[in-house]
């Protein structure tokens, strides 16, 4: 029996549908797909089987289930001791090495040591270690978003969890690397339970985003999920309505997109943040 004339180009379409979608994946780091035990597919397949374990990608991530929150609230933990820092403050040299003489750098690891004994707000007596941000402090890009979290609390270092993992590929998949970029949060302390930002909380750590901002003076701004994107843009509209466009910040291009945390959980956007990402390497290649 003929097949209808219009099944060939059905399925044409969704082969290009699919490698539309394989493509974004794999930009995203994505490598394997899960096949179940029974799978049709022989055993020479170039798919592979993806990891069942805890440990795969996103496996016990709690993260955002809409767009215009944060990281979700979370149960406290005992309390911990205050480790040590892992790293020296960006700009500050190793005890065994001399100081930085980079200008720059130097402002950078004297605002990182204020941050470090700030006690402006209530913030300061539930952290861990204030997180003040990383990275090359002539980048061309600065990615900003919220507030640490219990990983970057314990750590003192922004995106360091599943979150970050995710913002690290999003990143590779324009080629840069985290040390190419700079890094930073609207709080340098985590708030308990992972909630979002208060309104005096900003007020009181915004300034010190501001003077990082001031310093690095990038050319491109990404900015992470509603708050981060509010409180740069000083908008109250939600993330939805503000990415897949450019912005303004003192001269500065802003591209907001969506947090990885949200993304973790709500995969179906990260096309999304494909298309944002892509605009922030187009406007990176062009010299704005």
């Amino acid at each position: 029996m003929t097949p209808p004339a219009e099944a060939p180009r059905d399925r044409e379409f969704a082969l290009r549908a699919l490698a539309k979608h394989l493509e974004i994946e794999r930009a995203f780091g994505v490598r394997s797909l899960p096949i179940p035990a029974e799978s049709p597919i022989p055993a020479e397949s170039p798919i592979e089987r993806a990891p069942t374990s805890d440990s795969a990608e996103g496996g016990t991530e709690t993260a955002a289930a809409h767009p215009d929150a944060g990281p979700p609230e979370t149960g406290e933990s005992a309390p911990r001791e205050k480790p040590e820092a892992t790293s020296p403050p960006p700009g500050e040299a190793p005890a065994s090495a001399p100081a930085a003489t980079d200008p720059k750098r130097a402002q950078l690891a004297a605002m990182s040591r204020e941050v470090a004994g700030c006690t402006r707000c209530p913030l300061a007596k539930t952290r861990n270690l204030t997180v003040f941000g990383e990275g090359d402090p002539d980048a061309d890009l600065m990615v900003i978003g919220e507030a640490p979290g219990a990983d970057e609390d314990r750590t003192g270092r922004p995106f360091v969890g599943k979150a970050g993992q995710l913002l690290t590929k999003i990143l590779a998949a324009i080629g840069l690397e985290r040390e190419q970029v700079f890094i930073a949060n609207v709080l340098k302390c985590r708030p308990p339970g992972n909630r979002n930002p208060g309104p005096d909380e900003i007020a009181c750590c915004f300034p010190f985003l501001a003077a990082q901002i001031d310093v690095i003076r990038p050319r491109v701004i990404c900015t992470l999920g509603a708050p981060a994107t509010r409180t740069v843009l000083r908008t109250e509209r939600g993330i939805g309505a503000m990415r897949g466009r450019t912005h303004d910040y003192e001269g500065i291009v802003v591209v907001p997109t969506y947090h990885p945390a949200y993304l973790l959980r709500n995969p179906a956007d990260k096309v999304k943040t494909w298309h944002d990402i892509q605009l922030v390497q187009k406007l990176l290649q062009q010299g704005v």
